[in-house]
């Protein structure tokens, strides 16, 4: 992720709403791909202040109205502009903003989001919706259950329970996700050393791209290394999992114990730690933090994300937090992870 620069001369990041010295409105400009402060026409509308830019722009509607978006729409040569962001555009159910609550966890939720498209767009992944014809279409639902705490986590759909997953394009994060103490209990619950908004984000969009990439195109190549994911079917080994755990030595071929559950969770967290990889390469190389960037060869990359992730474990004990990097890329791993490189750095090209 890069920083930013305010016309006044602040840096800005990737979150800001606001320039925080000068009071500036800012926002993503996707024009010039940045964030940028915004000055305000007389007919309606911003420009943009980046001096090699200047786009005419509209706030998304989610921006505007919610302040749950940082993000600009631009405006066509009629004045007009579509409502959504390019971001918010992929939503089909968001949380019920009548309850207490819901939409603090919304915009932490769209924060998140924003950062996986960041991601997707720097590697160059294709995704689309299903108003633009893309097969499979990509689509968000941010919805909360009712749980036996006097229902704080109500839903807007009955009282049913609200899991997180994927199915056929189609992701959903339960809202009790955005509230730290509710995840943070369900981190340690189910022995997880990481347990983030983002890292649902990366490992849910991981079933979304063997969808698009690997079904019926490269199954073959995937068995080969994640194993057969037609046997035991998906259900018997999630009944499996949840009955006896993963094996002993699970952290020599698998990057979590949940990706020894099925092989398409097994891609999935393996194409989530390469997201990770890729995320923290580019913020650490625009913050000269490492030589190396997210597009250089997987050797390269791993020796980099070696480095960064050993010199903020310990900066992180030192504050008493957790391990920025908890996995240790055994050679089963690596060969995972090189999969997964190739087959992205061929579908975008």
């Amino acid at each position: 992720m890069r920083t930013y620069s305010c016309t006044c001369g602040s840096r800005l990041f990737f979150d800001n709403t606001r320039c925080l010295s000068c009071q500036r409105e800012v926002g993503w400009c996707p024009v010039c791909q940045g964030i940028s402060a915004l000055e305000p026409l007389a007919e309606g509308g911003f420009r943009c202040t980046n001096a090699e830019c200047g786009a005419a722009l509209l706030k998304c509607f989610n921006y505007l109205e919610h302040d749950v978006c940082n993000r600009m729409i631009p405006l066509d040569g009629n004045g007009e502009a579509d409502a959504l962001c390019d971001c918010c555009r992929y939503n089909d159910v968001v949380p019920d903003l009548s309850i207490e609550g819901h939409r603090e966890r919304w915009a932490a939720l769209e924060a998140a989001k924003r950062r996986l498209f960041y991601t997707l767009d720097l590697l160059g992944l294709p995704h689309g919706t299903a108003e633009e014809g893309f097969e499979p279409p990509l689509s968000f639902s941010f919805m909360a259950d009712a749980l036996p705490d006097a229902g704080l986590w109500r839903s807007t759909a009955g009282t049913d329970k609200v899991y997180t997953g994927h199915a056929e394009g189609h992701i959903t994060i339960n809202v009790k996700e955005a509230d730290d103490v509710e995840r943070e209990r369900l981190r340690v619950d189910m022995h997880e050393s990481h347990r983030t908004l983002i890292g649902h984000f990366r490992h849910e969009i991981g079933h979304y791209y063997w969808d698009l990439l690997v079904k019926g195109r490269d199954e073959a190549a995937s068995r080969e290394v994640f194993g057969d994911h037609d046997s035991p079917p998906y259900g018997e080994a999630l009944e499996r999992y949840y009955e006896s755990g993963p094996p002993d030595d699970w952290a020599q071929r698998y990057v979590s114990a949940y990706a020894t559950m099925h092989p398409w969770e097994d891609f999935a967290e393996t194409f989530a730690f390469y997201l990770d990889i890729v995320a923290v390469l580019d913020t650490a190389h625009h913050l000269g933090v490492s030589a190396a960037d997210h597009d250089a060869s997987l050797t390269r990359m791993l020796a980099a994300f070696h480095q960064v992730g050993l010199g903020v474990n310990e900066l992180n004990r030192e504050m008493g937090l957790t391990d920025l990097v908890p996995e240790v890329v055994t050679p089963a791993i690596r060969d995972k992870l090189a999969y997964v490189h190739q087959l992205i750095h061929q579908a975008s090209g």
